[in-house]
């Protein structure tokens, strides 16, 4: 039996904002995946509950005629899987998302929830970043947008303030041509455990050189990260095994794994230059290039 003091079902998104306005202990619950294992463990923290699951105003995937993406955070992780959208222009999401858990959970667990919860280990963390999305927030007294780079503040922390929803994901429009993303994902048990590391990459290829790379981690900081020196590394240099092995030398200027019961530190430095290799390689085939 769950330890819940106080709980209340929004029917709208207003409705939910009033709601988190007037009990600003209350935990927000949507797909409920991450929640319900804290009351299942009578986390006090979790004693007060706003259910917002299922708001239609944090549904959905949309695009514009100018190639905007919108991602309500209501939406499922196999809903985005199932998006011919997200296939199309966020191909590194939908592997992100097929990633998660088994299919009971990914029916339920949700983009917001994932991202929302601070896990450094979020699967879709680390697309998001590659792809430079926005997260729209929500408030009583109005409406703000972030980037999601640097929404996580640290261990089981992000930049929510009491009262806020996050309410969906924005995408740039996606360039097609020369361009080309990948996500790898490393754990003991495949998609049925947490991410010992996380990994994606997006790059823009011209003229046989990187105009572009972005390379993101989770688990090798303590927040979900974008790797500045390695991609600076890659910034104009041919695309040659020379530029990878330099890419992953200068990799390790940009993490910091920890040891845990998981998996040692070394090992985690060890997964992070393979995986980076990996998921570089498979960028750049997808942009048309060869390594």
């Amino acid at each position: 039996m769950f330890d819940i003091e106080t709980y209340h079902r929004a029917c709208s998104l207003n409705e939910a904002l009033s709601l988190a306005a007037a009990h600003p202990e209350a935990r927000l619950i949507a797909g409920g995946t991450d929640v319900l294992i804290q009351l299942h463990h009578l986390n006090a923290n979790y004693r007060h509950i706003v259910d917002i699951h299922g708001l239609a105003e944090l549904r959905g995937i949309s695009i514009d005629a100018q190639g905007n993406i919108r991602i309500g955070s209501g939406t499922t992780f196999t809903e985005i899987i199932e998006s011919p959208v997200v296939q199309q222009h966020l191909p590194a999401l939908a592997a992100a998302a097929a990633s998660i858990a088994g299919p009971q959970i990914r029916n339920v667990a949700t983009y917001g929830g994932n991202i929302c919860n601070g896990a450094t280990s979020a699967d879709s963390a680390t697309p998001s970043l590659i792809y430079e999305a926005r997260l729209e927030i929500a408030s009583a007294e109005g409406t703000r947008v972030i980037p999601v780079l640097g929404f996580h503040t640290g261990p089981g922390k992000v930049a929510l303030q009491p009262g806020e929803i996050a309410v969906a994901f924005h995408f740039p429009p996606q360039a097609q041509a020369n361009t080309g993303s990948a996500h790898f994902k490393y754990a003991m048990r495949d998609a049925m455990d947490i991410a010992t590391i996380g990994s994606a990459a997006w790059c823009r290829l011209e003229n046989g050189h990187f105009r572009e790379l972005r390379l993101a981690f989770g688990v090798a900081a303590p927040t979900p990260i974008r790797c500045v020196h390695a991609e600076q590394t890659a910034q104009g240099a041919p695309v040659s095994e020379q530029t990878l092995t330099a890419i992953c030398e200068a990799l390790l200027q940009d993490v910091s794994p920890r040891s845990s019961w998981r998996a040692e530190k070394d090992f985690r430095l060890h997964l992070i230059q393979t995986m980076a290799q990996r998921v570089i390689r498979e960028a750049v085939a997808h942009a048309g290039g060869t390594l």
